[in-house]
């Protein structure tokens, strides 16, 4: 993979491990040639994501909507900066310019991104992996409740192991480059 989206939030969380280890993140990334595409915001864990990265010499591109530009206080130290007119054109330039999709601890408009990444692979309008680094089991219940999916019918097995999880970022790149989409007719 040449590029990777990360999904993760504009705040920092309570813990100190989820800055840690999005800082760790970035300069993973970075240190094994892979460009960052991330949402383009200088706070929270996307900030650290994004300096880590660069501090690494890594190629870093953000891709905001206009109106967030102050919300989210745009990077101004980034490889590349890409601003949008709206939410639907920043998930298709990130979808179109990422080679796979990683998921940190955030809020909603991380699970939005990633579930409309989950779906679409579902429905096979793309075969590129999605992962969640599970940092200090952030995203446990998240798993559990997908796990619940499948037991009451409303999700099949093969589209459930389309999410792939770590705690390890290293391990979570390794799932992602060895990822074969599923091929099912329909999903149930």
């Amino acid at each position: 993979m040449k590029s990777i989206a990360v999904y993760c939030g504009s705040s920092s969380g309570f813990s100190r491990v989820y800055r840690e280890q999005a800082a760790a993140t970035g300069k993973f990334l970075a240190s094994k040639g892979i460009d960052l595409i991330f949402g383009g915001g200088k706070v929270g864990l996307m900030g650290a994501l994004a300096d880590a990265a660069m501090e690494a010499g890594g190629k870093v591109t953000g891709i905001m909507p206009r109106f967030l530009k102050t919300r989210e206080v745009a990077h101004d130290r980034l490889s590349e900066l890409i601003i949008v007119e709206n939410m639907h054109q920043r998930k298709a330039l990130i979808y179109e310019k990422s080679d796979g999709f990683m998921a940190l601890p955030g809020g909603y408009g991380t699970l939005d991104e990633l579930f409309e990444m989950l779906t679409w692979g579902q429905l096979g309008l793309h075969p590129k992996p999605v992962g969640l680094l599970n940092m200090d089991g952030f995203f446990d219940h998240i798993l559990a409740s997908l796990d619940h999916m499948v037991q009451e019918g409303f999700l099949h097995e093969i589209n459930r192991k389309m999410v792939l999880c770590s705690h390890q970022v290293e391990k979570l790149l390794e799932l992602m480059h060895a990822y074969e989409a599923p091929t099912v007719p329909k999903w149930l």
